[in-house]
């Protein structure tokens, strides 16, 4: 029963992040001085809505609780002493708090009962607050070159926003102010759409289903958290009276037609592709009322195929053939809007994502695994929300409830319950791969979201409070093949045994000789799910103050708990308390002066809790290389081990097996005890601290004209409390001299750890274990990082002239110690030396956009990215080893700090050339009714075909980023570049 009490007060007085409120401000055109005690009306023709307020003594007046809609419209009718005005079409999207400004002039007899539409009597300028965002239309997504309809793409067009390198092919390509993609928060319509595994999206929303897209920078209100980032919110689209619609095809027919490159390219997930790729979209989308001016509602669904080919290449076996694959994504989303009254409305939205991405053996360039050990990496969603509106008296409030879940299986096997074997030939070299992908990694996420906001307007007080709930239900079937992997060799006659069976690619397990020789045989001993809650709570509340008619101040002060932060302690982080204040001063009606200062904290990642728990061990050799480590004053004296501890995942390994006849991991169990790990890591005894941010804001907005809007932007942010990586067994620091370099051996560098290895072991209060890791690893948060930036945007809407444009500048410097959850130093635990440029720092970021409008229906769009080069990070070359100090931890993921850097180098002292692209959309609509058009269009990207080395979403591990050398040697491997010219065609029906 006391649950039961403790979740019905969370249902009702749970947070919301969607109420909408519009602020009208009527001004005497020519005194300038607010006019009060006029009637101001709002309709909204498509909704059939018409609201009338009184302005009050400042000459505003507020519409509370409004709906994310399109086509909203203020005016006032003739007076005595004023003529009607009536604003051009206002568009509203998620939570957002706009403010227009009617300019009135004084009437004459004969205009009494005349009404006047005048765009320019309307102020677009932000005179309510100091958010720092930016946004775009559903029609200027439209009109923008995109491929594949995929909104993440015209994002890094934005102020502040940049294509980010990602540590693993699926990881967002959005990075906002310089920090790690990872942390960028995703909504729908205010609503939490969160990987929490990783970060990135859980349904990745296409365009067909977008009203606007907006990103929130800096300066958010106290209503926003869960990351010291960036926020990424879209507005769904909703039904109207009018029934309207489309169906679409688009198709990429690649290499065939597009420019050359003899790099690969990636696909919408990040995987690289190659040869034979082709992509086919289709979709419809519609949206209407089921009850007019009462039930509306907006349906849409989009595929996606992609075709791709691989090679598989083996002569020794006679195998060289062309493996065909397929990627395919099913987006469906759906959303009904029920008006019960003017104060109650209700609605209901569902998004289901099917996402399969296809690995077929082979390789882009030829490759020897074989088509049995192929997989498919599923990335499923399914977001269903539930949202309330209402509103009484000087109160309004939304109640909220989503469920998520979130399946994330990255090698579903094409052949399940099979070994992985490992074919060596007579000269040891790899002759193929088959049966099974040889690891598992299943993750199931099931959250529920509990919201409520509440408002409370006074005169010159608009008091803002709100609660905010979140579990999720984290599982992970992660680890070793729980079937066990081989690693076989064959001689010469059992090659040419399987080379004349005729097999070729479909080569299994059952068609390799029985009595291959076995060298190794490793299976997992956990083959299990495990997991835990993840709960966070957080509460706001606010005050936006109406000062004067000139100045706004708002005060808002937030507060966050994240479960998982108690990590291997018995108490979590309580102390996230963040304040918020901004100001927005009116120096005059066409201009603003805005600024503010706020603190945001993070969520925990889940993987850094799920790390801790899948490569940890409960053996009590562990526990006792955990032991000494306090005694030497390394770990804390109040450190619990069986708190920090977990019976995670560890492999078997064994020699002298028969070929598939090696013994289950039941019968294995005992080598739990001894089975000696280069790496384990424990749970944070001392828990984990909140990564947060300082945030300071000041920026100047001018309306030069009515169609016209200049505004610029300083920001700083101060990251605190990052996430990174401790090495508590780690081998002293090894100075290299770079001009006489001696490299340290392995034997070397492991006598100097604080618990020495010798040969796979340790000896430990006189006995000798083999049970314990070379390294012991703890997630810790002290890293910090430091982002400054000036973005300066002049943007020119349409209006009554034949184009359009938006231009933005920003010049930034984005600086850390860590780039992520697994960052590390390359020496010990030295971080002093590794402050440099983060992996996504830009020093300069140049877009623009422009649109001609040669006719009507006609549209040619123009968009131009030009960006300074990413960072290069300067590894060893020519050393024989990038593990110049021998403390093993030298790993292909180099970005991240895991190898060594060229001796003498600093980490990131070296830069890509710039980046240069301009793409082309066009497009032309063909009238076939009045309420029909059949619309025709091409997308070009990288018309010049530039092949450019930085600046583009790629995986570090394949980057131009990691760069062998020192700097003033020039050396430079090319691995990979910007796609080369590309076409996409596409027809669509609009009804």
């Amino acid at each position: 029963m006391k649950k039961f009490y403790i979740w019905a007060l969370l249902l009702i007085t749970t947070i919301a992040i969607a109420q909408q409120d519009l602020t009208v401000s009527v001004i005497d055109a020519v005194t300038q001085k607010p006019i009060i005690n006029i009637s101001v009306n709002l309709v909204n023709k498509t909704r059939n809505l018409e609201l009338s307020q009184i302005t009050n003594t400042q000459g505003k007046v507020t519409f509370r609780n409004l709906e994310a809609l399109d086509n909203y419209q203020v005016g006032t009718l003739a007076t005595q002493d004023y003529s009607a005005e009536t604003s051009d079409l206002i568009s509203i999207r998620s939570n957002q708090n706009p403010n227009v400004t009617l300019f009135l002039r004084k009437s004459n007899t004969e205009e009494l009962d005349e009404i006047v539409v005048s765009s320019t009597s309307t102020s677009k300028i932000n005179s309510r607050d100091a958010e720092v965002s930016s946004e775009l239309k559903a029609a200027e997504i439209q009109e923008i070159p995109v491929e594949g309809r995929d909104i993440t793409r015209v994002l890094y067009r934005l102020p502040n926003v940049s294509q980010a390198t990602g540590f693993y092919p699926e990881a967002a390509n959005v990075s906002i102010n310089g920090a790690s993609s990872g942390y960028t928060s995703y909504l729908i319509d205010g609503l939490d759409n969160n990987e929490r595994f990783l970060g990135g999206q859980k349904f990745a929303i296409p365009s067909g289903f977008v009203k606007d897209v907006t990103v929130l920078t800096n300066n958010f209100s106290a209503e926003y958290g869960l990351t010291g980032s960036g926020i990424i919110n879209i507005t769904p689209r909703s039904g109207s009276n009018e029934t309207v619609g489309e169906v679409f095809f688009i198709t990429r027919p690649g290499p065939s037609i597009d420019g050359k490159s003899s790099f690969a390219q990636r696909d919408l997930s990040g995987n690289q592709v190659k040869n034979g790729f082709a992509r086919y979209q289709a979709g419809a989308g519609i949206g209407g009322a089921f009850v007019k001016d009462k039930t509306f509602y907006y349906f849409n669904f989009e595929h996606t195929t992609d075709i791709k080919d691989n090679l598989l290449n083996v002569p020794q076996l006679g195998v060289s053939e062309s493996v065909r694959g397929k990627n395919t994504f099913d987006y469906f989303s759906g959303k009904v809007d029920q008006i019960w009254n003017t104060n109650f409305s209700s609605s209901l939205r569902a998004n289901i994502g099917r996402v399969d991405v296809e690995r077929q053996g082979g390789g882009l360039d030829g490759g020897s695994t074989f088509n049995s050990a192929g997989n498919t990496q599923q990335r499923n969603s399914i977001l269903l929300a539930l949202k309330n509106n209402y509103k009484f008296g000087n109160f309004s409030g939304e109640t909220n409830v989503q469920y998520s879940r979130f399946r994330w299986n990255y090698a579903k096997a094409f052949n399940a319950n099979q070994s992985q074997v490992t074919i060596l030939g007579v000269n040891d070299e790899t002759l193929g791969v088959i049966g099974n992908p040889g690891f598992v990694f299943d993750s199931f996420e099931n959250t529920i979201q509990l919201q409520q906001k509440l408002k409370y307007y006074l005169e010159n007080h608009t008091f803002k409070a709100g609660f905010n709930f979140i579990r999720g239900d984290h599982q992970l079937f992660g680890g070793g093949n729980p079937v066990g992997n081989y690693r076989i060799k064959l001689n010469q006659n059992q090659i040419d045994i399987v080379k004349n069976s005729g097999v070729a690619g479909d080569l299994n397990l059952n068609d390799i000789p029985q009595d291959a020789k076995v060298l190794n045989y490793i299976v997992e001993l956990r083959p299990t799910s495990f997991g835990t809650n993840q709960d966070i709570y957080s509460a706001y509340i606010e005050d936006l103050w109406s000062v004067t008619d000139r100045l706004n101040l708002t005060l808002g002060l937030r507060y966050d708990y994240d479960n998982l932060s108690k990590g291997g302690s018995d108490r979590g982080d309580y102390n996230n308390l963040a304040p918020r204040f901004n100001f927005n001063y009116k120096l005059n009606n066409s201009s603003s002066l805005r600024g503010g200062y706020g603190i945001s904290y993070d969520k925990v990642n889940y993987a850094i809790y799920s790390d801790a728990l899948q490569q940890n061990t409960t053996s009590q050799s562990y526990k006792l290389q955990l032991q000494e480590l306090k005694k030497l004053g390394i770990l804390p004296a109040s450190a619990n081990i069986d708190r920090i501890t977990y019976n995670g995942n560890l492999a078997a390994s064994i020699s002298g097996v028969n070929y598939l006849q090696g013994p289950s991991a039941t019968t294995l169990q005992g080598q739990r005890e001894n089975i000696f790990s280069n790496e384990r890591r424990i749970l944070n005894p001392d828990g984990y601290k909140n990564s947060y941010a300082h945030e300071f804001v000041l920026g100047y907005q001018l309306q030069l004209t009515d169609d016209r809007l200049f505004y610029a932007d300083v920001v700083h942010n101060r990251g605190e409390n990052l996430s990174r990586l401790r090495n508590l067994n780690a081998a002293a620091e090894y100075v290299v001299d770079p001009n006489n370099v001696v490299i340290r051996t392995q034997a070397q560098a492991d006598a100097t750890r604080p618990i020495p290895i010798t040969n796979g072991s340790a000896t430990i209060n006189g006995q000798m274990v083999t049970g314990i890791a070379r390294n012991v690893i703890v997630s810790e948060n002290e890293g910090k990082s430091r982002y400054y930036a000036m973005s300066l945007n002049y943007q020119k809407a349409k209006g009554t002239d034949d184009y359009s444009y938006r231009l933005n500048y920003t010049l930034s410097s984005s600086k850390n110690n860590t780039d992520g959850i697994n960052f590390r130093p390359s020496d010990a635990n030295n971080y002093a030396n590794e402050w440099g440029p983060s992996v996504n720092d830009r020093t300069h970021n140049i877009n623009g956009i422009y649109s001609y409008y040669p006719f009507k229906g006609t549209s040619v769009t123009v968009a131009g990215l030009l960006q300074s080069g990413q960072p290069i990070n300067r590894i060893p070359l020519g050393f024989g080893t990038t593990d110049l100090n021998g403390d093993g931890a030298s790993f292909s993921d180099a970005y991240q700090g895991n190898s060594d850097r060229f001796p003498g180098e600093a980490r990131n002292n070296d830069r890509l050339p710039w980046s240069t692209t301009f793409d082309l959309g066009l497009q032309h609509q063909f009238k076939i009714t009045e309420n029909n058009k059949l619309e025709l269009r091409a997308d070009i990207f990288n018309i010049f075909n530039a092949e450019n080395l930085s600046g583009y979403s790629n995986n570090a591990t394949q980057s131009n980023q990691i760069q062998g050398g020192s700097r003033a040697s020039g050396l430079f491997t090319q691995r990979n570049a910007s796609p080369p010219r590309q076409f996409q065609f596409g027809v669509r029906y609009l009804f």
